[in-house]
């Protein structure tokens, strides 16, 4: 797909200096620029690559003077970072944009779907199954009975969404993700064997939610799981069962929310972080990687550890634990100098 730099000047309100007639298909860093390539140039330290790059167009700011001669043609605008994040996001619309329902795929009995679906080759859509508008649903997926997606979603290959699954409006949802699988829920019997007890509640996603790859989101027991509006899912993450997470909280990646444990708004959570079940999280929180929680948390706190406490605390503590080697080995001069006080520097 080409475009000349005229055409993206007009998408992004710019100024063309230069050839309005050179012509773009790919995307590049600009000291990797080649023929036929987009580049921008936003941060002064690589100010000295526009007088080298091959690239066809250049996305500068409008403040932006050449020194010397320069080959690529420029698309002038009020901020180069900002503009070229919102191409990004305009090609990845263009590409993403795919309809129709292609051949090996099985839709069952009393689907409805509506406008500009994309079904690709081998998913399979469950019985009465609701999806809404520019749903675009990728080859090997597969929708379980009862599902209901809204508008504006995108399900990557492979995904697997099991029955009774509610997903909102603009969702996005990566490759290997299983949504609704049972909450791991065993019983230990007299036998001292574990009786699975039966899950029957179902997953709720709401608007506006991204969700990694590989990542695992388990159905309640009762009730339901829910991912409220606005919150980013890293790769590789497992909720369990009756966990809620709250709007506009992010969590990266291999963390892992044992069940029924609530995650309040705007929350931060880093890598590997484990929180144990049954808790209670508040707004605004900050997890650092590797922390491990197993305790109620108030609004607002910093914390980092396992156990977690206070992160200025554990920042000054591992300062300590870093020394404790030559810690230790004073401790044992002192008190070879107390048993023996000949041995020391009192004169």
């Amino acid at each position: 797909m080409k475009f000349t730099a005229e055409q993206i000047a007009g998408i992004l309100e710019g100024e063309v200096v230069g050839n309005p007639n050179a012509e773009v298909f790919r995307l590049s860093k600009i000291e990797e620029g080649e023929e036929g390539s987009l580049t921008f140039l936003a941060n002064p330290k690589y100010i000295n690559h526009i007088y080298t790059t091959k690239a066809s167009v250049t996305i500068v700011n409008d403040s932006f003077v050449p020194e010397s001669d320069i080959a690529t043609t420029l698309i002038k605008v009020e901020d180069a970072y900002v503009s070229f994040s919102k191409l990004l996001e305009f090609y990845n619309q263009v590409k993403l944009n795919k309809n129709g329902i292609e051949p090996q795929t099985f839709i069952s009995e009393g689907v409805k779907y509506g406008e500009n679906l994309y079904l690709g080759s081998f998913s399979y859509i469950g019985q009465n199954v609701v999806l809404g508008d520019n749903v675009k649903i990728y080859p090997n997926s597969f929708v379980g009975d009862n599902v209901v997606i809204g508008d504006n979603v995108h399900i990557f290959a492979g995904a697997k969404i099991y029955s009774e699954t509610i997903i909102g409006n603009n969702c996005t949802i990566h490759s290997g993700t299983i949504i609704g699988a049972d909450g791991f829920g065993f019983a230990p019997n007299e036998d001292g064997e574990y009786s699975k007890v039966p899950q029957i509640g179902n997953v709720i996603i709401e608007d506006n939610v991204d969700i990694g790859a590989n990542t695992t989101i388990d159905r309640a027991t009762l009730g339901s799981t829910i991912i409220r509006k606005g919150v980013k899912l890293d790769n590789q993450i497992q909720i369990a069962h009756n966990v809620e997470i709250g709007k506009n909280t992010v969590i990266a990646a291999q963390t892992g929310v044992a069940g029924s444990t609530k995650i309040g708004e705007n929350c931060m959570i880093g890598g590997q972080v484990g929180i144990a079940g049954h808790l209670t999280i508040g707004n605004n929180v900050r997890l650092q990687a590797q922390s491990g929680v197993a305790r109620n948390i108030k609004d607002d706190e910093i914390l980092q550890g396992s156990p977690t406490f206070g992160y200025s605390d554990f920042s000054k503590s591992y300062v300590h634990f870093k020394n404790l080697p030559k810690i230790v080995t004073e401790l044992e001069e002192l008190k070879k100098q107390i048993i023996n006080p000949k041995n020391g520097n009192n004169g």
